[in-house]
């Protein structure tokens, strides 16, 4: 179904970007509109208001420091007061307690959404399946996911209580933001920081997707570590957006804050959009997953899906992320004498995955882009019944393999998710997901190990 807004994005012209991730960028939509010789002047060019947004502390070291400066037409303090949205929401949790959420230890597996009927934008048509912490006290993550069909109206959506890192599995999204426009298709994504006011229009109707929210924290390259100073996502490939503005009267207005997992509504009279000139290292960026520099392994055994490591929010303790980004993109899988698909596995880490295109390597039906997947702390889990059984039955002349038309993707944390209700009574539960493995067959094929075990059968008897 298309949306009645789609029309929306023929007025959009062409998207000019800035590239690279963690620099310090800066971006006039009129020459002259930036101030050169500090960031607060008594008056700013063109009569401008000088507005910082902050998304570290003012003493955090220099290094890990993130801040914008803003120059705006009028500064974004000009609303009324904040009042709970009405209708409120609902399905949005940013603090995981037994009172919204339940812990289980179940592989559990979803179907995709269907897009709904009736008009929903990007606000109303995102829900939590599942999370971990709590924004009140900076530390966690939450899980969403989004269904809609309509472009966002007079309105616009910040978080309070983390970054945004949107994964658009179906349908573009045109996102515009106080630092300038972006366009996000299938197989990119994009990272809206805390704080940041944007809006999502639906160029092409319906459009479903993933989105992680992490809270007190922020992305960031992980370490290459013995590879080298090559590999993975490059810095270059990151792309930020031009300064745009719009100056233009807009009545009623609707700032649409989440904060402590609630909706928060206040009016005003202007778009939060009217930043002529910016600059800073606290902005949105967007990311090409095709651009992606994968390392595999090119003799023996499947190597650590840590390899595949596009962002990440690391935690105080070293190499322990409150929330890995990664993807399985298309590859070639050349191992010898190995089983390549991923192996089967208990981790300390949990995992939530879903699939943009194609078919995941582990599964051989079921998985379906669009869907997911979560695999919580010490759950088993690895390839499906048919998988397994394919792989071993091309021995070890299978050759060289091309993994091709597909991008997977995981969520990873070092926090234990608890599920939200919703989602755990959702009619896209796929409440047969543990048949999958119930038909893996046991290969034990030595007789000598029987007779082992009957000696110290018989060794134990014998010393009672």
């Amino acid at each position: 179904m298309k949306s009645k807004n789609a029309s929306r994005s023929h007025e959009f012209p062409a998207v000019e970007y800035q590239s690279g991730f963690g620099n310090h960028f800066y971006s006039e939509a009129i020459a002259g509109a930036l101030p050169r010789d500090q960031n607060s002047p008594l008056v700013c060019p063109y009569g401008l208001y000088a507005e910082q947004i902050s998304g570290t502390s003012f003493t955090s070291p220099r290094k890990l420091n993130q801040r914008s400066w803003l120059y705006r037409v009028k500064p974004s303090v000009t609303h009324e007061p904040f009042k709970p949205r009405v209708p409120s929401h609902g399905k949005l949790v940013s603090e995981f307690n037994e009172s919204n959420s339940s812990a289980t230890p179940t592989q559990l597996r979803w179907k995709p959404v269907e897009i709904p009927e009736v008009p929903i934008d990007f606000i109303d048509g995102l829900y939590t399946v599942c999370g971990a912490g709590s924004s009140y006290l900076r530390h966690g993550f939450a899980i969403h996911m989004y269904a809609a069909n309509k472009s966002m109206d007079n309105c616009a959506l910040c978080s309070a209580d983390g970054d945004f890192l949107i994964v658009p599995q179906e349908g573009r999204l045109w996102i515009t933001t106080e630092f300038g426009k972006l366009q996000v298709s299938p197989g990119e994504t994009v990272v809206l920081p805390q704080g940041v006011r944007f809006v999502v229009d639906l160029p092409d109707g319906p459009s479903r997707g993933y989105v992680a929210e992490i809270f007190g924290t922020h992305f960031q390259l992980p370490d290459l570590g013995p590879i080298g100073a090559n590999g993975l996502a490059s810095p270059r490939d990151f792309l930020v957006p031009v300064a745009w503005f719009d100056q233009g009267s807009h009545p009623g207005y609707v700032i649409v804050q989440k904060f402590g997992g609630e909706l928060f509504t206040a009016k005003q009279d202007f778009s939060p959009f009217n930043v002529v000139a910016w600059h800073g290292n606290y902005v949105p960026y967007k990311y090409d997953l095709s651009k992606f520099c994968p390392y595999n392994t090119v003799l023996i055994d499947h190597g650590d899906p840590s390899i595949n490591t596009v962002l990440t929010a690391p935690t105080d303790k070293l190499g322990v992320a409150l929330l890995d980004f990664v993807i399985f993109p298309p590859r070639w899988l050349v191992a010898e004498h190995t089983f390549r698909p991923p192996y089967y596995h208990r981790n300390c880490m949990s995992e939530f995955m879903g699939l943009i295109y194609g078919g995941y390597e582990a599964k051989a039906d079921g998985f379906l882009p669009g869907g997911a997947s979560l695999h919580s702390c010490m759950t088993p889990h690895g390839p499906d019944t048919k998988t397994y059984e394919a792989t071993t039955a091309l021995g070890n002349e299978a050759g060289p393999h091309r993994i091709a038309n597909t991008l997977a993707f995981m969520f990873e944390s070092c926090l234990i998710p608890r599920v939200c209700q919703w989602a755990l009574e959702s009619p896209y539960m796929d409440h047969d997901y543990y048949q999958c493995w119930i038909g893996l067959k046991s290969h034990f094929t030595c007789e000598l190990g029987k007779e082992q075990n009957l000696d110290l059968h018989n060794g134990l008897e014998e010393k009672k």
